[in-house]
């Protein structure tokens, strides 16, 4: 093989080789390329992610002001239970009063 035979022999592998891989690139483009109806699916897939964040948002605001309000509620309830059980125990004492006033009284004539 002289110098002329090898130079082409090169040339030639050079050039298959490079066939090779620009059509292994246009076969892997060609299988990876997104098509317009998976960008269509993309978007509607983005935009209910985002309407559920949405969602998820007004329900955790909707959340801490019930709390805040039963919260707030519940504290009054207390408030008003604490009165009602001082109210009802000035009225035994009153009452234990009266007994024993009138005891003493019942006992004297």
């Amino acid at each position: 093989m002289n110098r002329n035979e090898f130079i082409l022999a090169t040339a030639a592998i050079l050039f298959v080789a490079f066939l090779v891989g620009w059509f292994a690139h246009w076969l892997i483009s060609r299988m990876s390329r997104v098509s317009q109806a998976d960008l269509s699916e993309l978007d509607k897939m983005a935009q209910a992610l985002h309407e559920a964040e949405e969602t998820r948002d007004q329900a955790i605001t909707y959340l801490q002001q019930r709390e805040a309000e039963m919260t707030n509620q519940l504290a009054q309830t207390e408030a008003e239970l604490r009165a009602a059980m001082d109210g009802l125990r000035e009225a035994r004492h009153e009452a234990e009063e009266l007994r024993a006033h009138i005891d003493r009284i019942s006992q004297t004539t």
